[in-house]
C-alpha cells in the first residue's frame, strides 16, 4: 500500500515528518489566484493526502492571497494528530502576476496574525519568511519571527529563498529548522545550500521538485523511469530523496491521481545505475 512513510522521516526541529510532504499551492485558481472552481474537490486533495500518510503541508499566506491557508482549516480542522503545517509569510499580491517581497517586521507580524487566525492555531508548528527583502535589513525580518516565537505564537523558523550567507546571519538570531530553495534535476543551483543543510541538520525543502515540469521531459528521466516501470515524476522525486536524507520534497497538484502517484515515489528506490544516468 502506497504510504509516504515509504520515503522515512525527517526532523523540523523536535517535530519528525515522513519525508514526503504536499505543497499545497496549486489547489488554488490560476496563477495561484483566487479559490478553485470545486472547493469540495480541494477538501478531498488535502483529506486524501493525510490518508496516504503525508504529515507535512506547506503552504503561504500569498497563495490566493490567504485561501490556500483557509482551504487547509475548512478541509482538516480539527488536524489529526502529527499533522505540521507549515506556512510562509513576506511576498505580497498586489495582482495576480505580482509576487512582492515585503519583509517589515510590522508586516510580518500582521501576516502571522492573519495566518494563525486563518489556519485555526494558536502557534504555527512552521513558520517561514517567504523571501528576503531587499529594502529591509534580513536581520530585522527574522528577527520579527524570533520575537513571535518567544512570544508563542511560532514554534519553528525557517527560510525560503535564501543563501548560504543568508543561513549563517538568520541562526545567529534564531534557530532555524528549515530552508526551502528551488532544487531539481535540472537546477541544483543550491547545492552550496543543501550542503550547509546537511552540515546543519536542517531540513532541505526543494521547491518545484519537478522543475514545474521541464525535469519529466529530459531524456535520462524517462530512460530511467522506462527501465523501473515507473512515471517520470516518481523517478524524479525519488531522486530528491536518494540525493540527501535531509531532504523533503513536497510536490504539490490539484489531481488526486497525481498525488497518489507521488506519494508512491516514497517506495521507489534508484539503483547506482539509475542514479549515474540521472547524473
Amino acid at each position: 500500500m502506497m504510504n509516504a512513510a515509504a520515503a522515512g522521516t525527517v526532523k523540523l526541529g523536535d517535530l519528525a515528518v515522513n519525508r514526503l510532504g504536499f505543497g499545497a499551492m496549486r489547489v488554488c485558481g490560476p496563477q495561484v489566484w483566487g479559490p478553485p472552481k470545486d472547493r469540495a474537490a480541494a477538501h478531498a486533495l488535502f483529506r486524501r493526502a493525510v490518508e496516504l500518510g503525508v504529515n507535512f503541508f506547506d503552504t503561504a499566506d500569498s497563495y490566493g492571497p490567504h485561501v490556500d491557508e483557509e482551504l487547509i482549516a475548512e478541509a482538516l480542522y480539527p488536524y489529526p494528530a502529527g499533522l505540521v503545517i507549515g506556512t510562509k509569510g513576506g511576498l505580497l499580491r498586489p495582482r495576480p502576476s505580482a509576487w512582492e517581497p515585503c519583509g517589515t517586521p510590522e508586516h510580518l507580524r500582521r501576516a502571522i496574525e492573519g495566518s494563525l487566525r486563518r489556519l485555526r492555531l494558536d502557534c504555527i508548528d512552521l513558520y517561514q519568511l517567504h523571501a528576503p527583502d531587499p529594502r529591509v535589513p534580513f536581520e530585522d525580518s527574522v528577527g520579527a519571527l524570533a520575537d513571535a516565537q518567544r512570544a508563542g505564537k511560532i514554534r519553528h523558523v525557517g527560510l525560503s529563498n535564501v543563501t548560504v550567507r543568508e543561513l549563517e546571519a538568520a541562526r545567529r538570531i534564531c534557530p532555524i529548522v528549515s530552508v526551502q530553495n528551488e532544487y531539481n534535476l535540472g537546477n541544483r543551483a543550491s547545492e552550496e545550500v543543501l550542503s550547509a543543510c546537511e552540515r546543519l541538520g536542517i531540513a532541505f525543502l526543494p521547491w518545484y521538485p519537478l522543475g514545474a515540469g521541464t525535469v519529466l521531459r529530459r531524456p535520462n528521466v524517462k530512460r530511467v523511469a522506462a527501465r523501473l516501470g515507473a512515471s517520470p515524476a516518481q523517478v524524479a522525486l525519488a531522486w530528491l530523496l536518494a540525493r540527501s536524507p535531509t531532504m523533503l520534497p513536497i510536490p504539490g497538484t490539484a489531481s488526486l491521481a497525481h498525488l497518489e502517484e507521488n506519494v508512491a515515489a516514497a517506495a521507489l528506490r534508484l539503483s547506482d545505475e539509475d542514479l549515474a544516468d540521472l547524473g
